[in-house]
């Protein structure tokens, strides 16, 4: 396939995102830019998705920056219609209230379109994950992280004060920790990476991840990295809530893989490959988005996607 070398910039807006519609600010910093650009408003929940879809099917051989303006659930739209289009790029300009998967890139400005249009692309580790919606199989596609457990719990109050005063925006997460402590401490369910059995039984919560921050700017995967092909997996065994306040602040930071005294209920591993699974419907949790069934087979494909990272 012979590509077109001009690159072709296409801005998707959510204009909802972050509680502030930022639209009409992208749109003025865009119209200065020297390049090929076009603007797209999204219309609603997976309108993203299906509009880069769209676009890749009907211009094969175009080489395109897709430009995720909102928060990590605008940008797992945009890369979910990306994924598996040769000449397609994605970067983010991160406007919403967690903006947790450019946090990987420790003292890089994504908020200038500038250096937007101007970054290298670097290839990037993306989540293929399936699962069964009833007697559907299903297939979508995680950036950052997934999560079972408390914190699907607390992404489901989080989507319950998002948007409301002092309790939500950048202190949803907190609050939704807060609510889940009392209804999501024990999920019981069946774990294997690799092949083999990892865990089985109850547990507080488990997470895959690529990306290293998630609940705006909870460092909860330390030692990811988002190229080298293998899932950073955690799970943590249920605890008290007195135990649970105890670590919450190097769970935040990241110190808490490196406690000794936490040995006894934190697991740690590596892997590509990983299932979960329970006789009953549950909730994991997408880049933030909560999917629900009762068996998710996660994969983690090697650099399948190419990420702009503007230059500090």
């Amino acid at each position: 396939m012979t590509f077109n070398n001009a690159m072709k910039h296409i801005f998707i807006i959510n204009p909802c995102a972050g509680g502030e519609d930022h639209s009409q600010t992208i749109a003025d910093e865009v119209k200065t830019m020297d390049v090929t650009a076009e603007i797209y408003i999204t219309l609603g929940e997976k309108d993203a998705t299906r509009y880069v879809e769209d676009y890749c099917r009907q211009h094969p051989c175009e080489n395109v920056r897709f430009y995720a303006c909102g928060g990590d659930g605008t940008l797992n739209e945009v890369v979910s219609g990306a994924i598996g289009h040769e000449g397609a790029e994605v970067t983010c300009y991160p406007c919403g209230s967690g903006n947790d998967y450019v946090r990987y890139w420790d003292g890089v400005d994504f908020h200038h379109i500038k250096g937007l249009i101007e970054a290298p692309a670097v290839e990037v580790d993306v989540m293929k994950v399936c699962y069964y919606d009833g007697p559907n199989l299903k297939v979508c596609y995680a950036l950052n992280t997934m999560n079972y457990g408390f914190e699907a719990e607390v992404c489901r109050a989080m989507d319950d004060v998002r948007r409301k005063p002092f309790i939500g925006g950048r202190m949803a997460y907190t609050t939704g920790i807060v609510k889940s402590l009392f209804a999501g401490r024990h999920n019981p369910c069946r774990f294997t990476v690799d092949g083999r059995l990892w865990k089985e039984g109850d547990l507080l919560l488990a997470s895959m991840a690529n990306g290293r921050y998630e609940g705006g700017g909870f460092l909860s995967a330390p030692r990811s990295k988002n190229d080298d092909g293998l899932l950073e997996i955690t799970a943590i065994r249920p605890i008290s809530i007195v135990r649970f306040a105890s670590i919450i602040g190097d769970y935040k930071s990241g110190k808490y893989l490196d406690r000794t005294d936490l040995q006894d209920i934190v697991s740690h591993c590596r892997g590509r490959q990983v299932t979960i699974e329970h006789d009953s419907p549950f909730y994991i949790g997408i880049d933030g988005e909560l999917l629900r069934g009762n068996y998710f087979e996660v994969e983690n494909l090697p650099r399948v996607l190419r990420f702009a990272v503007p230059k500090k």
